[in-house]
C-alpha cells in the first residue's frame, strides 16, 4: 500500500488561485485528487480552465470569504460540485494589511480576522460536519511564521495566524478520535506576491531574511506540495494538532 496515495480524493482548496495555495491545489491534483479551487476574483475560472486542460479534475467557485453568508453559501457550492462529498480541505486564503499598532485601522482589523479566522472556522466546522458522518477526513490549515512571532506593523494579521494555530489544535481535539486529522502548516518566508516588497534585493530586510535560512534560499510554492500531500494522505493518520514549519530551517535557527 502506498501511504501517500490520494487518488479519487476530494478535495477544497481556498486561495487557489495565486501562490501557495494554487501550488497545493496543483500537487493535490498531480497526485490524483478532484479538486475545487476558490479565489476571490475571476481569475479563478481561468486557473481552474488551466489545470483541466491538463487532464486533471477541478472545479471553481468565485466568492468573498471576508462575509459570513457568502463562507456558508461557498461551502454549500463546494459540496455541489463534489456530489456532497470531501475528503481534504486546505485552507490557502488570506490577506495582510500593514499600520503600526497604534494607526492600525480597526475597519482593516475586522477585515483581516474576517478573512484570515472567521472564516477558516466556519469552513472547517462545516466540513467536520461532513467529515464526521464518515469518520475519515483531512483538515489542513495554513499558519505562519507569524503563529510564533509577533512581527512588526501586521497586529491583525499575527492576531490572525497565532488564532489559527490555535484553533487547529482545538479542533484536533474535538475530532482526532472520530477519525479527522486537523494539521496546519506554517510557511517561512516564502517568494510570493504577498511578500513582493520584502524580495526587494535593495531591501535591508531581504539580506537579512535570507542569512537566517540556513537554506539559503527564500522557499516556493512548490516547497509546501509535499507537506500538503503527506497531511492529507494516511501516512498522516497519527499526525495531529501540529504546527509543520516548511522554512528551510529558519526557526531552529
Amino acid at each position: 500500500m502506498n501511504l501517500f496515495d490520494i487518488t479519487g480524493k476530494k478535495a477544497i482548496v481556498t486561495g487557489g488561485t495565486r501562490g501557495l495555495g494554487l501550488s497545493m491545489a496543483e500537487g493535490l491534483m498531480e497526485s490524483g485528487c478532484e479538486v475545487v479551487i476558490v479565489g476571490s476574483n475571476e481569475k479563478v475560472y481561468e486557473t481552474a480552465k488551466e489545470f483541466c486542460g491538463k487532464g486533471y479534475i477541478c472545479h471553481s467557485i468565485k466568492t468573498d470569504l471576508s462575509k459570513r453568508d457568502k463562507t456558508y453559501e461557498c461551502f454549500k457550492e463546494c459540496m455541489n460540485k463534489l456530489e456532497n462529498e470531501v475528503d481534504i480541505l486546505v485552507t490557502a486564503h488570506g490577506l495582510q494589511r500593514r499600520h503600526s499598532a497604534e494607526e492600525f485601522p480597526i475597519e482593516e482589523w475586522d477585515e483581516v480576522l474576517n478573512v484570515n479566522l472567521n472564516s477558516v472556522f466556519i469552513l472547517c466546522q462545516e466540513a467536520g460536519k461532513v467529515m464526521l458522518q464518515k469518520g475519515y477526513g483531512k483538515i489542513i490549515n495554513i499558519a505562519s511564521m507569524m503563529s510564533f512571532f509577533g512581527g512588526q506593523t501586521i497586529p491583525a494579521y499575527a492576531a490572525s495566524k497565532g488564532g489559527i494555530a490555535q484553533l487547529t489544535k482545538e479542533l484536533s481535539n474535538d475530532w482526532a478520535a472520530r477519525g479527522i486529522n486537523v494539521n496546519a502548516i506554517a510557511p517561512g518566508y516564502m517568494a510570493t506576491e504577498m511578500n513582493e516588497a520584502l524580495l526587494d534585493p535593495l531591501n535591508p530586510r531581504y539580506s537579512q531574511i535570507t542569512e537566517r535560512i540556513p537554506k539559503k534560499r527564500w522557499g516556493t510554492g512548490d516547497d509546501m506540495k509535499g507537506a500538503c500531500i503527506f497531511l492529507a494522505s494516511k501516512a498522516s493518520d497519527y499526525v495531529t494538532g501540529t504546527i509543520l514549519p516548511v522554512d528551510g530551517g529558519y526557526l531552529v535557527k
